[in-house]
């Protein structure tokens, strides 16, 4: 299954209905597309091109919604934990730490990275299936809230690390409850066959396990099935499940007084309404609300998605055959998830005249020696000039925090909106940097001079 809504050809959404679906874009007729009160023209004339340009507000509003629909389901306590893997600029984790969001990290630098933008480590929680003993040191030593475990080999690790520090750390034990979360096969994490979590029926023995172990304070569970899920079927079967295995734990004897419920709710990347809020929290509150469980959340994607453009300008336009190709600056190492997973993602004209011109299909491709470096196939849009800039929508999440340098590209700038006002949040890498931190052996060095 694709990482996307199913979009055919003559489905497919034209650039003004895929504006008309985003309240943080809206075409102005001499500005161009404007993102909150800016217009996306004046960034990629300050800043060139690829840029990537990300939303406060958008944010901040998507907060907000999520936070009223768990308030509508009568969960206003659930904790709020970002998935910093999304989108891990300090800038971004800054909007997040003032809305008093925590952080879902999943290495010792994501760990770093959000502390370093102002999220206490009591907001901090540690997920992910390798953890490094150097991992857990460094958690441990921060006092961060609690750690998601994946195994018992990693209860023994853990064990060890808190008693060498003298603390008592609180986790909880991330089980794999083989629901299929119905998405892209490379982003579901909650079938049997995936390598995340504890196997459902191992799970009481391995939370019985870690009561013993010193040092190690097991407080529940947490479950995470997958990214980018559109039905809330799948939640309904994985919260119910984490309700049964709640209630034998209780019945065991043990104390089970907070659920990690993960994230992955999903965007509609074309223009449809997407997946309902008050669904999510519906089926969370049915299945867990009347448990006396603390409820942590770990959204990602949802939050920031839709908040992000990449600019890009046209290089040139040409026809290969029966095929039609606009060729933009901006490449699959700069957003890798069409070339990954197949991905859809709306693209539109920023110029209000580009946009009114009359459609064509055409590929749209980036310079990458790759064929996959395609962001769409037979796509409507208009005759765009060379230097026309274009917008792809949703790149928010997944995007820069994914690009490479492949083909020495450097990586590209960054610009956060809030209002009508904007700010550089990291420069264009400069070429020189791309070879910075390497060194040429002296041998190689001497054999590559000219001879006197």
């Amino acid at each position: 299954m694709a990482d996307h809504d199913s979009l055919s050809l003559a489905a497919e959404p034209d650039s003004a209905a895929l504006i008309a679906a985003r309240p943080n874009l809206a075409m102005d007729p001499a500005a161009g597309l404007m993102l909150e009160g800016v217009p996306l023209a004046t960034i990629a004339r300050d800043l060139g091109t690829p840029c990537w340009v990300y939303g406060a507000g958008t944010i901040r509003a998507r907060l907000a919604a999520l936070r009223d629909a768990l308030r509508g389901a009568g969960l206003a306590q659930a904790h709020i934990h970002y998935a910093v893997k999304a989108n891990d600029h300090l800038a971004i984790l800054a909007v997040m730490a003032a809305e008093g969001a925590g952080a879902d990290v999943v290495s010792a630098g994501e760990f770093r990275r959000a502390l370093r933008a102002g999220i206490p480590a009591s907001r901090i929680v540690f997920s992910g299936v390798g953890k490094t003993v150097a991992d857990l040191r460094v958690a441990v030593a921060e006092g961060i809230a609690q750690i998601n475990v994946e195994s018992r080999e990693e209860l023994a690790m853990l064990s060890a690390v808190a008693e060498a520090a003298g603390r008592v750390v609180d986790l909880v034990i991330r089980v794999n409850p083989d629901v299929d979360a119905e998405t892209h096969a490379k982003i579901t994490t909650g079938r049997a066959e995936n390598k995340f979590g504890i196997a459902w029926d191992e799970a009481e023995a391995v939370y019985a396990y870690a009561a013993t172990l010193p040092g190690l304070r097991p407080l529940g569970l947490a479950v995470h099935i997958g990214s980018q899920i559109l039905s809330m079927t799948p939640f309904r079967a994985a919260f119910g499940r984490v309700a049964e295995l709640v209630t034998r734990l209780r019945a065991a004897g043990h104390t089970v007084s907070r659920v990690d419920c993960g994230g992955g709710i999903g965007i509609p990347y074309g223009a449809g309404a997407g997946p309902s809020l008050e669904g999510f929290a519906a089926a969370l509150a049915e299945s867990l609300g009347s448990l006396g469980l603390d409820l942590m959340l770990e959204p990602g994607r949802w939050l920031v998605a839709p908040a992000g453009v990449l600019l890009a300008s046209v290089v040139l336009a040409k026809q290969t055959g029966s095929r039609r190709f606009i060729v933009l600056d901006a490449a699959m190492n700069d957003l890798v998830r069409p070339a990954m997973y197949d991905a859809w993602h709306g693209i539109v004209p920023v110029s209000a005249a580009d946009a009114a011109g009359p459609a064509m299909a055409a590929d749209i491709v980036g310079p990458v020696c790759e064929t996959g470096d395609t962001f769409a196939r037979d796509r409507m849009l208009p005759p765009l000039r060379p230097e026309a800039l274009v917008a792809i929508l949703d790149a928010g999440a997944y995007g820069a925090v994914m690009s490479s340098t492949y083909n020495a590209r450097p990586l590209a700038a960054a610009a956060l909106v809030d209002g009508t006002r904007f700010a550089v949040i990291s420069p264009r890498q400069e070429i020189a940097a791309l070879w910075s931190r390497e060194t040429v052996p002296e041998w190689l060095s001497d054999a590559a001079a000219p001879s006197p």
